[in-house]
């Protein structure tokens, strides 16, 4: 398991700075987009932590805005030259989210701030220590009724099976986490909210939660 992420949010985050999506042509916070830059031969590469070098140019984390906006060539338009696309693209940005994912929730483990389990959970979330809560997506819908009931103010990330949510946390397949208040858990939700453009329905947000991008429902391109 990597730990060269960030685990501070980049300055663009933190200090809730807003981009221009070059799809749709409006601004949003960038806590709810993606930096992508070209590379010297011409490539676009996607810059989640948004550090790499090089003028960016930044989409709301939409696979469909992706997608759309590599087959419009919008990133020629914007680099104003010639570049070029994988075509897995919003794949590839799909797979980067979900390692950062796993990765917060293995570093909140050892960082003491996430518990695994049922009852540990169930434990936690009784005394109202939780803030995010995590779910197997193939987990038995009785178990995380339970403790989604119980952590009801909690946003619910179900976005990973469980044996990814074990393998981040260095044990067997594992069903339920919880994160406790934090700056880990503030970022995996950052970051399940971006990747919920990728994989909907995977992130269920807490009544009065406010997602961090205006974009989420714009039209289609």
């Amino acid at each position: 398991m990597t730990e060269a992420i960030q685990i501070i949010p980049d300055q663009q985050v933190a200090t809730g700075r807003t981009r221009r999506d070059i799809a749709s042509r409006r601004s949003a916070l960038c806590a709810g987009m993606v930096r992508f830059v070209v590379s010297p031969d011409r490539v676009v590469l996607p810059d989640l932590e948004g550090t790499l070098p090089g003028r960016g140019f930044w989409l709301n984390a939409r696979a469909d805005v992706l997608n759309k906006a590599a087959e419009k060539n919008l990133f020629a338009k914007a680099a104003r030259a010639p570049v070029k696309v994988d075509p897995a693209l919003a794949t590839i940005v799909e797979r980067l989210l979900v390692r950062r994912c796993l990765d917060l929730l293995g570093l909140a483990k050892r960082a003491g701030e996430a518990v695994f389990g049922f009852d540990r959970v169930r434990a936690e979330l009784a005394a109202g220590n939780g803030a995010v809560l995590v779910a197997a997506s193939d987990g038995s819908a009785d178990g995380r009724g339970k403790l989604a009931a119980l952590g009801r103010r909690c946003p619910r990330v179900e976005a990973f099976d469980a044996s990814q949510i074990g393998a981040a946390a260095g044990r067997g397949a594992t069903i339920h986490a919880v994160l406790r208040r934090g700056r880990l858990a503030d970022r995996l939700l950052t970051e399940a909210r971006r990747l919920e453009g990728f994989r909907p329905g995977s992130l269920i947000e807490a009544p009065g939660d406010a997602k961090h991008s205006d974009l989420r429902d714009h039209p289609d391109l």
